[in-house]
């Protein structure tokens, strides 16, 4: 088993460098940016949905993976999310009327929220048996907060969907270098963090469960 937890590991670490290139790749040839022929919320949503899409595939269809990941800590994937706290980035931007508040304000403050909580999570809830619905109550509120995000990015944005007045500041920015590897690649991948850290917690409470059950079944 230590083995192929390894192979995984070194598999994923490539893919998952693979998928920051092509984010990175694609926002420098522009194809994020909004034009004529093509909205920058189809690219964004291709990018944001075919990797979780091919996470779930592939944690479901094979069990060596799905291994693999669930014996990851869920402390340290809910540690990760700390860095969340540089939301505030989105506050500024506002305030210097680059975002518009639409978006800034609850995006903003709600990745903050999330990343300050992230260590009391990781510290007080990942690693209780007992506190298990209140951390995936937190996960929850995670993911949330990243649909959150995308949603009013797109309703802000300068592209088809957007809602905002003409002449309004939009979310244009977010389509451009290096704030357009958020929801093309830091977003999906902390989504598909959340998921995993609340299968791994599910699966420790089980385990620690069994015990207790074959004690209870053998009296």
């Amino acid at each position: 088993m230590s083995n192929t937890n390894d192979n995984y590991r070194k598999l994923t670490t490539a893919l998952l460098a693979i998928w920051f290139l092509l984010a990175f790749g694609a926002s420098a040839l522009h194809v994020f940016a909004s034009s004529t022929s093509f909205s920058a919320p189809v690219p964004f949503g291709l990018a944001a949905l075919l990797p979780l899409i091919a996470f779930l595939i592939w944690y479901s269809a094979s069990s060596g993976f799905r291994e693999f990941l669930l014996s990851l800590n869920p402390r340290t994937l809910t540690f990760v999310q700390s860095w969340r706290v540089a939301g505030y980035v989105f506050l500024v931007l506002q305030a210097y009327n680059l975002l518009p508040a639409s978006f800034a304000l609850p995006a903003g403050w709600g990745d903050i929220a999330i990343g300050v909580t992230a260590p009391l999570a990781a510290t007080y809830l990942a690693t209780n048996v007992r506190r298990r619905t209140s951390f995936a109550l937190w996960n929850v509120l995670g993911m949330l907060d990243l649909v959150m995000a995308v949603t009013l990015g797109v309703l802000s944005s300068n592209s088809t969907f957007g809602i905002l007045a003409p002449g309004s500041v939009t979310t244009r920015i977010m389509s451009e270098l290096p704030l357009s590897l958020l929801p093309s690649f830091a977003v999906p991948l902390l989504f598909i963090f959340h998921i995993i850290a609340i299968a791994g917690a599910r699966r420790a409470a089980v385990m620690s469960s069994e015990p207790a059950m074959r004690l209870a079944a053998g009296h």
